[in-house]
């Protein structure tokens, strides 16, 4: 019995540890052989390091249309619609 309650409780503390997956969100792909020929890798931060990694494959670099930049600082300062009179 003190077994079984060992490993659920090891199974519970390894499940609640794990982080959570996401998707890669990148703003630049690197296009590979041609549009419908190659495979499409859209996991660079900047168009230079998508070039880098593209030159000398004949590869092209283009920006990712599935990416979704993180919501950024929110301002401290309260914009206010003008309602009409």
């Amino acid at each position: 019995m003190k077994l079984l309650l060992f490993l659920l409780g090891l199974g519970v503390a390894l499940l609640s540890s794990g982080t959570r997956a996401e998707a890669q969100n990148y703003p630049w792909c690197a296009i590979y052989g041609g549009f419908d020929d190659g495979g499409t890798n859209c996991g660079f931060t900047t168009f230079q390091q998508c070039m880098d990694t593209a030159r000398g494959m004949g590869s092209l670099c283009q920006p990712n249309t599935q990416y979704v930049p993180p919501p950024g600082p929110h301002s401290s300062k309260h914009v206010r619609s003008r309602s009409p009179h």
